[in-house]
């Protein structure tokens, strides 16, 4: 299996503490979500977007879709953020994961700097129909992108 586990990237980590990412809604970074094959192989240490094993097929384009930033906010000692849902319409594509990057930035490995690596845990498929990546509620325990 190519894909281990979720991972917040070592590397975002760092950049974090030194004001490398904004997720506001209004005025943030551009965020993206690229999704890929059981072939790829990700894990903390990845620290830039690739094509390398990027799924390809009808309703997806390399790079992945742009994602909608909710402003971070907190919950209880906790900071959290969250994306709107990404669709991909009239899809015809099999994925085992994600990457999010930040196409904005200028810190680290250049303007695809990664945020997360996310395991869908088995192969979803989509023919000729919606492909949707649906976020978990964001609150202190499920967000997903949390600091506690």
């Amino acid at each position: 299996m190519a894909f281990s586990g979720n991972y917040m990237c070592t590397s975002f980590k760092q950049e974090l503490l030194v004001g490398s990412h904004n997720f506001t809604a209004s005025s943030g970074d551009t965020f993206k979500l690229a999704m890929y094959t059981n072939s790829a192989s990700f894990d903390a240490a990845t620290t830039a977007y690739t094509t390398s094993n990027e799924v390809s097929g009808t309703g997806y384009s390399a790079g992945g879709g742009t994602l909608t930033n909710v402003t971070p906010t907190t919950s209880g000692t906790t900071a959290l953020t969250d994306f709107a849902d990404l669709t991909f319409g009239s899809s015809t594509i099999t994925a085992r994961g994600a990457l999010i990057y930040n196409t904005t930035t200028a810190s680290g490995s250049g303007t695809t700097d990664t945020v997360v690596v996310l395991d869908f845990g088995a192969d979803k498929a989509s023919s000729a129909g919606d492909f949707t990546i649906v976020f978990p509620t964001p609150d202190a325990s499920n967000a997903i992108i949390r600091i506690a």
